[in-house]
C-alpha cells in the first residue's frame, strides 16, 4: 500500500477531510477533498460533517476552519514556518489605534488575518467578495487591512473612504510582480491575456486584462475564448487551473508571470506530513473560546453576503 492509500484508508476510518489551498504542492492538491480560494474553504470548513478537518495551507486558514467549526478537531500538518506574513501584518494593536482615531468607521479586514484580529472586526472579507462587503455598510468611512493593494482594488469600486491599515501591508509574493513583467510577457504572447490578484501592486493591476481572486480566475481559464493565459499569483495556481481545465475537457497554455511568485508558508506541506498528522492527530488548532464567538461574528457577516 502506497502512501496515498495509506492516507486514503486513515481518512475513511477516522472520517477526516482533507481542505487544501490553491497555493499547496501539485502532490497536495491532488490528494485534498476540496482544494480551493479562502472563500470556498471557509464556505467547505462551516458545512462538513467530517470528525476532523486536516488544513494544508497558513496558520490563518487553519484557524479560521477552527472558529467555524470548534467542536471539531481542526489539524495542520505542520507547525513550523507557516505563518502568512501579511496575516501577522495586523495585530489587534493596530485595529484597536486606528478604531480610536476613527471611532465612526467600521473595520473590514481580510480573511487573511489572525483570529485575534478578526474577533475586533466588524466583518471578515476576501478578495472575491471585498467590494460587496465594504459596500454592505451603512458607514462611509472603512478601516481595511491589511494588504494595501487590495485596498487599491476594493476603492476602485466603492464610494467610501478606504483608510488603509496598516500603512505599509501586503503580500510579499505578489509584491515581487512589477510592470515591466507584465509589459515583458505581453510582448512575448502577444496572443496571450494577463490575469493579475487584486493583491499586486495597482500598476500592474492597471496594466492587467482582468484582475480576479483566484476563484475567480478559475471562471475566467475555463470560459475565456483564449488559449494562453499569463496568470499573474502563486505559481501552483496553475496546478489547480490545470486540474480544472483537465476536467473540463479543454487544454491552455498558462504561463506564469513570475517564476519565482512561490509562498514558501504554503510550501511546508508533504505527503508525509499529512499522513503522520492523520496518524497522531496533530497538530491541534486550539483558541479561547471568546475569541472563537467574536471571530465567528465577523466571518458569518461576510458569507451572510
Amino acid at each position: 500500500m502506497d502512501i496515498i492509500e495509506r492516507i486514503n484508508t486513515i481518512k475513511k476510518e477516522k472520517n477526516a477531510i482533507i481542505l487544501a489551498h490553491n497555493y499547496q504542492p501539485e502532490e497536495i492538491q491532488n490528494i485534498a477533498d476540496f482544494v480551493g480560494d479562502s472563500l470556498e474553504l471557509c464556505i467547505i470548513a462551516k458545512e462538513t460533517t467530517a470528525d476532523i478537518i486536516v488544513f494544508c495551507g497558513v496558520d490563518f486558514m487553519a484557524e479560521t476552519a477552527k472558529i467555524l467549526n470548534k467542536d471539531k478537531k481542526v489539524l495542520i500538518p505542520e507547525i513550523k514556518d507557516v505563518e502568512c506574513p501579511m496575516a501577522h501584518q495586523l495585530p489587534p494593536k493596530i485595529i484597536l489605534d486606528a478604531k480610536k482615531e476613527h471611532p465612526n468607521a467600521k473595520v473590514v479586514i481580510y480573511v487573511n488575518t489572525l483570529a485575534s484580529a478578526k474577533a475586533i472586526a466588524d466583518s471578515t472579507c476576501t478578495s472575491a467578495n471585498a467590494d460587496k462587503v465594504i459596500n454592505s455598510f451603512e458607514e462611509d468611512k472603512i478601516l481595511f487591512g491589511p494588504d494595501n493593494n487590495l485596498g487599491y482594488f476594493v476603492s476602485k469600486r466603492t464610494d467610501k473612504e478606504i483608510i488603509c491599515i496598516p500603512k505599509d501591508g501586503g503580500c510579499y509574493v505578489h509584491q515581487k510582480f512589477k510592470k515591466e513583467d507584465v509589459i515583458a510577457a505581453k510582448k512575448q504572447y502577444p496572443n496571450a491575456v494577463c490575469i493579475a490578484h487584486p493583491e499586486c501592486a495597482p500598476e500592474v493591476q492597471d496594466l492587467a486584462d482582468a484582475v480576479l481572486s483566484t476563484g475567480g480566475m478559475v471562471k475566467f481559464v475555463l470560459e475565456t475564448p483564449a488559449e494562453e493565459i499569463i496568470i499573474g499569483t502563486e505559481c501552483d495556481m496553475i496546478v489547480r487551473l490545470n486540474h480544472e481545465l483537465k476536467k473540463a475537457g479543454k487544454t491552455k497554455k498558462l504561463i506564469p508571470l513570475r517564476k519565482d511568485a512561490i509562498c514558501d508558508p504554503m510550501k511546508q506541506m508533504t505527503l508525509e506530513k499529512v499522513e503522520k498528522c492523520l496518524i497522531n492527530e496533530e497538530y491541534e488548532i486550539t483558541l479561547d473560546e471568546e475569541v472563537i464567538e467574536q471571530a465567528k461574528k465577523s466571518i458569518e457577516r461576510m458569507l451572510n453576503i
